[in-house]
């Protein structure tokens, strides 16, 4: 009899992933409209309480399962409790709302995730050896080369987990993610990769389960990946989320550089608080002032300036329209807050 695997994924209370499986039989594949809700216990991920523990996750995005192959599914959903309310820990709800109201604008996003891999305790090409300091406890005594020979490096000695950055890659396209590239980035151990351009709601629903796939990924690999924005103190290049924006009219429209984009910007500017709020636990460790990021007490801008807040490249000025990057979210941002918002403050 032919069935379809169904892996579920939502997101708990803590901003990581959970997933389980539902076999569906006597399907050779399934579409969304094929799959029904389901249900989860939410008093074991912090999201519903014991005496009424039930939490419905409804199906909002489906992709190719890489793992298992043929016409398994990944599918990810958003949760409500029983009677149809989305509870506090889903926040795709509330920025469907928000991108419903200008669906003409059509936004784009292209998301840039850093993110650090661990073995033991250390980022991979860490030393792992640890000593007792004198009358203290075991510290952490060796240290790699400064930061210069890892950023988009290539051998042995300066490119650490490459197996593992290049699995997630090719699983993503295999999944129907819209992955445009990786790199090695500035510490050692840490690599980012591109989602996007996407559409509204779809570039959190394609960031989000390229997460998950991360995990499962590093999970085969037994690594750990870190989205703490400062995983390592010091003389140490944080990890970002770097959202690169734009709307039809910034693409498109003639001069929209000075009618349209730095208008934007400066709105973006007003709220800088507000988003920086938003933008990540812990990232005011990250956004020093130094390390390619700018003060998180500080708004700014500029061309090519990748010490500002918000970059307009080098291309957008030239060609008087284009996008810009927002440089402030933290790599453990969730992407349905921060796309909602740059969107409801600029356009809404």
């Amino acid at each position: 009899m032919p069935y379809v695997l169904a892996e579920y994924v939502w997101i708990d209370a803590d901003g990581g992933l959970r997933c389980k499986t539902k076999v569906m039989p006597g399907r050779e594949k399934v579409e969304l409209k094929d799959l029904p809700d389901w249900n989860f216990d939410g008093s074991s991920t912090g999201q519903a309480p014991g005496e009424d523990s039930e939490v419905i996750i409804v199906p909002r995005a489906v992709f190719s399962d890489p793992f298992r192959g043929g016409n398994h599914v990944l599918v990810l959903t958003d949760c409500y409790d029983p009677k149809g309310n989305a509870i506090p820990t889903n926040t795709r709800a509330p920025a469907v709302k928000i991108f419903d109201q200008a669906p003409a604008e059509e936004p784009w996003f292209g998301i840039e995730q850093e993110y650090t891999l661990f073995k033991n305790g250390v980022p991979l090409g860490w030393p792992n050896a640890k000593a007792r300091s004198f009358g203290g406890p075991t510290v952490q005594m060796g240290f790699p080369g400064p930061q210069g020979p890892y950023y988009c490096s290539a051998g042995a000695d300066v490119a650490f987990g490459r197996n593992i950055v290049e699995d997630h890659l090719r699983y993503c396209l295999e999944a129907g993610i819209n992955v445009s590239g990786i790199n090695a980035e500035v510490m050692p151990g840490q690599w980012e990769y591109q989602v996007g351009p996407c559409t509204g709601i779809e570039s959190g629903d394609h960031m989000w389960m390229s997460r998950y796939i991360l995990n499962r990924v590093c999970e085969m690999h037994d690594v750990t990946v870190s989205l703490e924005p400062k995983p390592i103190p010091g003389d140490w290049n944080g990890a970002g989320c770097h959202t690169n924006y734009s709307t039809k009219a910034m693409r498109e429209q003639e001069g929209s550089l000075d009618s349209v984009i730095i208008p934007a910007i400066e709105k973006l500017g007003k709220k800088h608080a507000e988003h920086i709020a938003a933008y990540g636990e812990g990232n005011e460790a990250r956004l020093t002032g130094k390390h390619e990021t700018a003060s998180f007490e500080k708004f700014s801008y500029g061309v090519a300036n990748r010490g500002a807040s918000i970059r307009i490249p080098n291309a957008t000025k030239e060609a008087g329209k284009g996008y810009f990057e927002d440089r402030r979210p933290a790599s453990n941002m969730d992407p349905y807050i921060v796309t909602s918002k740059i969107f409801d403050t600029t356009v809404l």
